[in-house]
């Protein structure tokens, strides 16, 4: 059976493209961000992913306001990204694994998740910066799977929802027939928004809390509705539904192995967490 060797959650800001593309990881501005990576890509040399799961929202490169699935999950070949306008430069192309692709559709179909399937699929900064956070020389040595959750048009999934399909999606890994060690990523939030009154909105209280409960007590934030969690985080931090979905996948307990909390970046409160399942 296939193992889950652990989850990584972290920012996905356009801005940390630029950054990257300029070379800018050691200014003043950006190093205490960058370099809470330096221990998750150790981690990932004795944790040696072959495949990667991704939850991420997508901003309108591949799904816009007239057609947008609650629930997405990528079945091709390969995923390529393109021009958002942020003038963050296309990277290399990402293998997909279909097989587990098409299990895990199949699985949460059965489990009464009402999914959208893509064949065809384009992948936005929400997925491709966190993985060039996790390799920086973009030479990916993993398959992918994307799962896109709607974080952006409501109604969205509630928390409970999207735990529920992290659980979902953590059991259909564990019984897929397979030797493929394989890795949780969730990307998106902290605390922000970008827009109206609260534009510039930050709650670190707030931010720590739900870190802290992910392997405390991971269904903390679930006791909140959308609206509610806006108000907590932020229109954008709302994408801490990743975060969730991506703990659940993990299984009953989690532990925690490396943290990093920086804020700002591009007016956004950004972390990194990496967990373990508990043994």
């Amino acid at each position: 059976m296939a193992q889950i060797v652990g989850a990584v959650t972290t920012s996905h800001v356009p801005a940390i493209g630029k950054a990257i593309f300029k070379q800018l990881q050691s200014e003043p501005y950006w190093k205490p961000f960058f370099d809470g990576f330096v221990k998750v890509r150790q981690w990932l040399e004795s944790a040696r992913p072959d495949v990667v799961v991704v939850f991420y929202n997508d901003h309108g490169l591949n799904f816009f306001l007239d057609k947008m699935p609650t629930f997405a999950v990528g079945a091709a070949p390969s995923y390529t990204n393109a021009d958002e306008g942020w003038g963050i430069p296309t990277i290399p192309a990402f293998r997909g694994e279909q097989d587990l692709s098409w299990h895990l559709i199949n699985r949460l179909v059965a489990a009464d998740f009402d999914i959208t399937t893509c064949q065809e699929m384009l992948v936005d900064h929400a997925f491709t910066l966190p993985m060039a956070l996790l390799w920086p020389d973009q030479k990916w040595p993993v398959q992918v799977v994307p799962v896109c959750i709607n974080t952006v048009q409501f109604p969205l999934p509630s928390a409970k929802r999207c735990y529920a399909l992290g659980e979902q999606i953590g059991n259909a890994i564990r019984g897929w027939q397979s030797d493929k060690r394989v890795l949780i990523l969730g990307t998106g939030g902290l605390s922000h928004q970008l827009e109206g009154e609260r534009a510039g909105f930050i709650n670190k209280s707030f931010d720590i809390q739900f870190m802290d409960s992910l392997t405390k007590d991971p269904k903390w934030a679930t006791q909140w509705n959308s609206a509610e969690l806006v108000e907590k985080a932020g229109t954008q931090g709302i994408e801490l539904l990743m975060w969730l979905a991506t703990r659940a996948a993990l299984g009953d307990k989690a532990r925690e192995v490396h943290r990093n909390y920086h804020i700002p970046i591009s007016n956004t409160a950004s972390g990194v967490m990496v967990m373990e399942p508990a043994a």
